[in-house]
C-alpha cells in the first residue's frame, strides 16, 4: 500500500509519500531480450516476473481473445463465475484487520527518517491465507442485524475475496497527505488544527481524488491496449496464488517460511531498534579511529559520510533490495557516492561552494552557519517581516538541500521528457486506438475481458459526482471558516489544477507505470500565487499541495484498482464501495497515529532533542517547513534570486534524456536506455543527510538478491522473492509494534545504556 507520493521513498506504499519512478518501475524502462518466448510482466516495484511460453499458440483462439495483447492472455482469468460472493463477512472481517495497522504504521513512519513499507504483499499472501482459514473454521450461519442478512461462511474462500481485501487494505492502509500540513502548523506554527477539520479534510481530499478518477476513467479503463503493468503485477501475484493451492504441499512450504522469517525478523528487530543500536551502524572507520573527527565524519552514518558503513536494521535496507531490478540498484548506488562520498568532501574540504554551514541539514542558516532565527522572520500575522529579513540578511540553504532542491526540479521535469522520448510508439499507438475506436463495435469494446466485464452495472456517474459535492462542499466550508491556512480561492485553482493533469498523467501511468511526483512542484506554484498576498500561512503550501496532489494521487489509486478488478472480474460497484469503505477506516486510524505521534516524539521532532537514532527526525515535516518559508514567507523571486542556479535543474532535466535517447538511438547496443535520468536525479534529491547508513548494505543485498539469485537461482527466487520480502517487513513493523505497545503503551521505559548503546555515541563515533 502505499501512501500519497510527495518526497520520501517508499517501496510499496505509494502515493502519499515519495513516489515516482524509483519506486515504480515502468514497462518503458527495463531491458529489452531479444528472446521471443519470453514474455516479461513488468512488476512495478523493480522485479519481474518471467513466464515462457511457447511461440505456437493455439490457432484456433476466439476473435474476442486474440484482441487481448499476449501479456494479457498470458496472466488474466479469461473465464469468469459472476455468482461468487466479493462483499462477504469475511472480506469485511479481514479489509478491517488490515487496514488498522496498515493506517497506523504508514502515518507513524513518515516521521521517521527510514522505515520499511507496509506491504501489500503482506496482506496478499496473509490475506489470502487467512481468508481460507475463515472458510475452515467460520460456521454456515445466516445473520440478521437490523434487517441487513448474511452469511457467516457462504463458501469456499475465492480469489476475488483476496483481490477485494487488497484493494480495500491498499486505499485504507495508507498515510494522507493531509498530516504533513496539520503536523507543520502544529510543530513550526503552534497552531492545533480542530479534529472536525483535520479529519474532515483528510476525507475530502482522497474522495475527491476518486470522484476526478470519472474524468479518465472512460477513456483509459477499458482499453486493453493500456496494459496498467502495476494491475496486471497484482493479478500475477492473486493468480500464482490460486494455483498454488492445488498444490497444498507447496502452499503450506511457503506459508511456512513467511511465518518464520515474520517472527525471525521481529525479533531480531527488538536489537537494532532498542536493545542494541549499534547494529543499525557499523561504522568500521569509527571503531578505527573513535577520537579523530575527520575520520569519524568519514565514517559515520549518522552525520556522517557513511564510508564502509554497514547496517543490520532493515528499516535502514527494506524490500527495495527484493523488489528494484539490479540496474536500478546500481543507479541509485551511484547516486549516493556521488552525493555522500563525493559532493559532501568537496563541499567541506574543497572549494566547491563559499558557504560551508548546515551541510547535511535541510534547516535554514544564516550567513555565519548558524540555524537562521526563521520565528523572527513571521508577524503575528505571519507574514514577511521586512525589517528582521534586513538585519539578519538572505537565507542559506545546507549545500546537501540546495543540489536536494536542484536534483528535484530536474527529476520533475526529465519524468516528463524520458517517458514521452523513450515511449513515444507507446504513446501513439494507444491514442490512435482511443481516436479511431479501431476495437470498438458500437460504443462497446469487443474484447473477452470486457465482455465479461458487462455481466456487471456500472459504477454510475451521478456516483462520481456526489462523492465530488460532499468532498467540495466539505472544503468550502473549512476554508470559508478560515479554519486551514488557505483562502477559499486556492482551493479552487488547486481542484482545478488537479482536474487538468487527471487524464495525461493517467494515461503515462497506464501505460508505463510512470507516477511522476507533483508535490514539490504545486508548493512552486502556490509561493507565486501567494507571492503578493499579504495575508497568507505558510502551511497554505502544502495545504494546495493537498489537495492538487490528491486529485490525481487518488484519481490513480481508484483507476488502478478498477483495472485490477477489470483482470479479476470483480463487480466494478463493489471496487467502488470497497475503497470508500477503506478510506471510512482508515482516516480516523492515520488521525490517531497523527496525534500519538505528536505527543510522544514531539521533542525530536521539532529539534529540542536529538533522536540517538537519528530516525525520529521529522525530516519530511522539516523539508516541508523550509519550503514554506522560502516559497510562502520569502517568495519564490527570493529564492531564486539568493540561489540563481536553482531554476537550470528544470533545463538539465530537459536536456539530459534527449542526450541519452540520441545516443541510444545511435549505439543502442551499449544500453543507454537503462542510465535512466530520473531514477538517478530522484535519488540524489532524496538522499538523507544525517542517515548515511544502510545504503552500502542495500547495495550489497541487492547484487545478491536481484542479481546472483535472480541469475543463479532464478527457479528458488521466484518461489521465494516476494514472500520473503513480505515477511521482512512485516516483521519489522511487527517488532515497532510491539516496542510501540511495551514500552510506550503499557509502560514509560527506555534502554539502559550499555556498551552497544553508548549514550553518547551509539557508534562509537567519539569526536562527531
Amino acid at each position: 500500500m502505499t501512501s500519497d507520493i510527495d518526497e520520501d521513498i517508499q517501496p510499496i506504499n505509494g502515493p502519499e509519500k515519495g513516489q515516482n519512478i524509483i519506486n515504480e518501475d515502468t514497462e518503458l524502462l527495463l531491458p529489452k531480450k531479444s528472446n521471443a518466448s519470453t514474455v516479461k510482466t513488468h512488476e512495478s516495484y523493480g522485479a519481474y516476473e518471467e513466464i515462457t511460453s511457447s511461440n505456437d499458440e493455439p490457432d484456433d483462439l476466439e476473435p474476442d481473445v486474440l484482441q487481448l495483447p499476449k501479456v494479457i492472455r498470458e496472466i488474466v482469468p479469461l473465464h469468469d463465475d459472476p455468482t461468487i460472493p466479493v462483499l462477504t463477512f469475511r472480506y469485511f472481517l479481514l479489509s478491517t484487520l488490515f487496514i488498522i495497522p496498515g493506517a497506523f504504521i504508514d502515518t507513524m513512519n513518515s516521521y521517521r527518517t527510514t522505515s520499511a513499507a507496509y506491504s501489500i504483499f503482506f496482506v496478499q499472501i496473509a490475506g489470502h491465507w487467512a481468508g481460507k482459514r475463515l472458510a475452515r473454521i467460520l460456521p454456515q450461519k445466516n445473520i440478521n442485524i437490523l434487517g441487513l442478512k448474511f452469511n457467516l461462511n457462504p463458501g469456499p474462500w475465492s480469489i476475488k475475496e483476496a483481490a477485494m481485501v487488497t484493494i480495500t487494505a491498499n486505499s485504507g492502509a495508507t498515510g494522507n497527505l493531509a498530516t504533513n500540513a496539520i503536523s507543520l502548523a502544529e510543530l513550526h506554527f503552534n497552531e492545533t488544527v480542530p479534529v472536525w477539520v483535520a479529519l474532515g479534510f483528510m476525507w475530502s481530499i482522497v474522495f475527491v481524488g476518486y470522484s476526478y478518477a470519472a474524468i479518465a476513467k472512460g477513456s483509459l479503463l477499458y482499453d486493453i491496449n493500456l496494459t496498467w503493468p502495476q494491475a496486471l503485477m497484482q493479478t500475477t501475484l492473486l493468480q500464482s496464488q490460486e494455483k498454488s493451492d492445488e498444490d497444498s504441499q507447496e502452499g503450506t512450504k511457503q506459508m511456512r517460511v513467511f511465518f518464520l522469517v515474520i517472527g525471525a525478523i521481529a525479533i531480531w528487530q527488538l536489537f537494532p531498534e532498542f536493545i542494541f543500536p549499534l547494529t543499525s551502524s557499523l561504522a568500521i572507520l569509527c571503531w578505527i579511529a573513535p577520537y579523530n573527527p575527520t575520520i569519524n565524519f568519514i565514517g559515520s552514518g549518522l552525520g556522517g559520510m557513511g564510508v564502509l558503513n554497514f547496517s543490520l536494521d532493515w528499516a535502514n535496507i527494506t524490500s527495495s533490495i527484493m523488489l528494484y531490478p539490479y540496474w536500478i540498484q546500481v543507479i541509485q548506488f551511484v547516486a549516493f557516492v556521488l552525493g555522500a562520498w563525493i559532493l559532501i568532501p568537496l563541499v567541506k574540504w574543497g572549494d566547491l561552494g563559499s558557504f560551508k554551514g548546515g551541510l547535511m541539514s535541510n534547516k535554514l542558516f544564516l550567513s555565519d552557519g548558524t540555524l537562521y532565527p526563521v520565528n523572527e522572520l513571521l508577524t503575528p500575522e505571519l507574514t514577511l517581516n521586512i525589517t528582521a529579513y534586513e538585519h539578519y540578511g538572505p537565507v542559506h540553504l545546507g549545500a546537501q538541500r540546495a543540489w536536494n532542491m536542484f536534483f528535484d526540479y530536474a527529476a520533475y521535469v526529465s519524468g516528463i521528457t524520458w517517458v514521452v522520448l523513450f515511449g513515444y510508439d507507446k504513446f501513439k499507438t494507444a491514442f490512435n486506438n482511443f481516436r479511431n475506436k479501431s476495437q470498438i463495435n458500437n460504443g462497446e469494446f469487443t474484447d473477452r475481458l470486457n465482455k465479461l466485464y458487462r455481466n456487471y452495472p456500472e459504477v454510475p456517474n451521478s456516483w462520481y459526482l456526489i462523492l465530488f459535492l460532499i468532498s467540495f462542499i466539505t472544503l468550502m466550508t473549512i476554508f470559508l471558516s478560515g479554519n486551514l491556512f488557505m483562502p477559499w480561492w486556492c482551493g479552487i485553482i488547486g481542484l482545478i489544477m488537479g482536474s487538468i493533469i487527471v487524464t495525461p498523467l493517467a494515461w503515462l501511468y497506464a501505460l508505463s507505470n510512470f507516477q511522476l511526483a507533483i508535490g514539490t512542484f504545486n508548493e512552486l506554484v502556490y509561493g507565486y500565487m501567494m507571492q503578493n498576498v499579504n495575508r497568507k500561512h505558510p502551511a497554505g503550501a502544502l495545504v494546495f499541495g493537498s489537495i492538487a496532489g490528491n486529485a490525481w494521487y487518488r484519481a490513480q489509486y481508484h483507476l488502478e484498482s478498477m483495472r485490477l478488478g477489470f483482470y479479476n472480474h470483480l463487480p466494478p460497484r463493489a471496487v467502488f464501495f470497497s475503497q470508500l469503505y477503506g478510506e471510512l477506516i482508515g482516516v480516523p486510524i492515520n488521525y490517531l497515529a497523527l496525534r500519538w505521534v505528536l505527543s510522544t516524539k514531539r521533542e525530536f521532532l521539532n529539534g529540542n532533542k536529538i533522536d540517538p537514532l537519528h530516525q525520529w527526525t521529522g525530516q519530511t515535516i522539516t523539508t516541508s517547513h523550509t519550503n514554506a518559508i522560502q516559497y510562502v514567507v520569502l517568495g519564490p523571486s527570493r529564492l531564486f534570486e539568493n540561489y540563481p542556479l536553482l531554476p537550470y535543474g528544470f533545463g538539465l532535466g530537459l536536456i539530459t534524456p534527449i542526450i541519452l535517447f540520441k545516443l541510444h538511438q545511435r549505439y543502442p547496443q551499449f544500453n543507454f536506455n537503462l542510465w535512466n535520468t530520473t531514477v538517478f536525479f530522484s535519488s540524489m534529491s532524496r538522499f538523507y543527510g544525517n542517515i548515511s547508513t544502510g545504503y552500502l548494505s542495500r547495495f550489497v543485498g541487492g547484487t545478491i538478491t536481484m542479481f546472483w539469485a535472480f541469475k543463479y537461482k532464478h527457479s528458488l527466487w521466484k518461489k521465494y522473492n516476494y514472500i520473503l520480502a513480505a515477511a521482512f517487513d512485516t516483521g519489522y513493523n511487527l517488532a515497532i509494534l510491539i516496542i510501540f505497545i511495551a514500552f510506550s503503551v503499557l509502560t514509560n521505559t527506555t534502554m539502559p545504556n550499555w556498551w552497544g548503546n553508548n549514550q553518547q555515541s551509539i557508534e562509537r563515533c567519539f569526536a562527531l
